[in-house]
């Protein structure tokens, strides 16, 4: 399906790998001009290979403490960013994956028996592949969810809700 984002621009971090790397790769496939960052100039360098004309920027963001702690405001930023800029038709999400089978989450998740005990918490009974987020993230960009603004939407299976 056309999302009718061809023309549009994006800024995508985290785009080396996993989630990052496979929104940057949807993207460019839909015609967005999209600049990717990560903190690894080699994994920018494969992906410009991979979508030429991505712009690409090296940077580390290396203090863990402080990037977890600002993500945990991101929801309520979210919604102060919504109401700010809502009335200059710009709409602002966040997008919340909890496990995701990322080369990383495959590694930290293979056990069986470690899985378990999370996936007895998942109602679906399974986690969530990268494509599912990226589904998300780009289902918010388009024009599809005109009316959505101000929304942390989780990509859990619902996990939440438990």
């Amino acid at each position: 399906m056309d999302l009718g984002l061809a023309g549009r621009r994006a800024l995508v971090t985290g785009a080396g790998k996993g989630i990052g790397r496979s929104t940057v790769q949807a993207l460019y496939a839909a015609g967005v001009q999209v600049v990717a960052m990560s903190r690894t100039q080699g994994d920018l360098d494969s992906l410009v290979r991979e979508c030429p004309g991505v712009e690409t920027v090296c940077v580390d963001l290396g203090d863990w403490e402080a990037t977890e702690r600002a993500l945990g405001a991101m929801d309520m930023l979210t919604k102060v960013m919504a109401l700010e800029l809502g009335p200059h038709k710009i709409r602002v999400n966040t997008v919340n994956p909890t496990v995701v089978m990322t080369p990383m989450g495959k590694a930290n998740w293979s056990d069986p028996l470690k899985a378990k005990a999370m996936l007895d918490r998942i109602p679906l009974g399974r986690f969530a592949e990268v494509q599912n987020v990226v589904d998300v993230i780009l289902f918010l960009l388009s024009d599809q969810s005109s009316m959505t603004t101000g929304s942390a939407v989780p990509v859990d299976g619902g996990f939440l809700a438990t």
